[in-house]
């Protein structure tokens, strides 16, 4: 989960990217501070990454882990990562 906990930091770092997150995700800022335990919420993070190719590679940069990575993981935290 700290993986996505860095990824979700980077998200937040740019107040644009961190709009479009609780744009798209339906989220609020007190919802997403309530779920950052929570290994669905966190693979939502990595999904919404992962949707966006420069920012899926400009996060796995940013954070020291190669985009394989961060896709695994929200394999991992996902729960349609757990069926495939």
């Amino acid at each position: 989960m700290g993986m996505a906990l860095s990824a979700l930091g980077w998200v937040l770092s740019d107040s644009t990217r961190a709009e479009r997150l609780l744009a798209l995700s339906g989220l609020t800022p007190d919802g997403l501070r309530g779920g950052l335990g929570d290994p669905a919420l966190l693979g939502a993070v990595l999904t919404f990454v992962e949707a966006h190719e420069p920012d899926l590679i400009a996060c796995a940069d940013a954070i020291g882990a190669s985009p394989e990575k961060l896709v695994a993981a929200r394999h991992i935290l996902s729960p349609e990562g757990n069926w495939e």
